[in-house]
């Protein structure tokens, strides 16, 4: 089992410029038992950092896990509420954190899309 060494807190940036690499570092990461990512010094964000943790946790989950996504800064979480998938990226965050948004509907819509 590995130690709780968070591989992605050198992440610094979540963007269309960084994308591919971060998703292959977090699932590496992934695929050696690390469910805890840290994404406290995260500063610069787009919508591919969205795209990123969702398939981050669809990884974690098809590998039988849960993928726990902590710190999630201010700017990442407003992105999150605005695309609707804030439960969904992170079950750290709370109801209110996500704002009540209907993740399963929004969640089905993405699917036919």
């Amino acid at each position: 089992m590995p130690d709780s060494l968070d591989t992605l807190q050198s992440l610094t940036s979540l963007t269309f410029d960084n994308a591919s690499s971060a998703l292959e570092q977090g699932l590496e990461a992934i695929r050696t038992g690390q469910t805890r990512f840290d994404l406290r010094n995260v500063q610069a964000v787009d919508s591919a950092a969205v795209s990123v943790m969702l398939s981050w946790q669809r990884a974690a989950q098809e590998a039988g896990g849960e993928l726990e996504l902590v710190n999630l800064p201010t700017n990442l979480k407003n992105l999150t509420k605005l695309y609707g998938v804030c439960s969904l990226v992170s079950s750290a965050l709370s109801p209110a954190d996500c704002g009540g948004e209907a993740h399963a509907v929004i969640a089905s819509d993405l699917q036919h899309h």
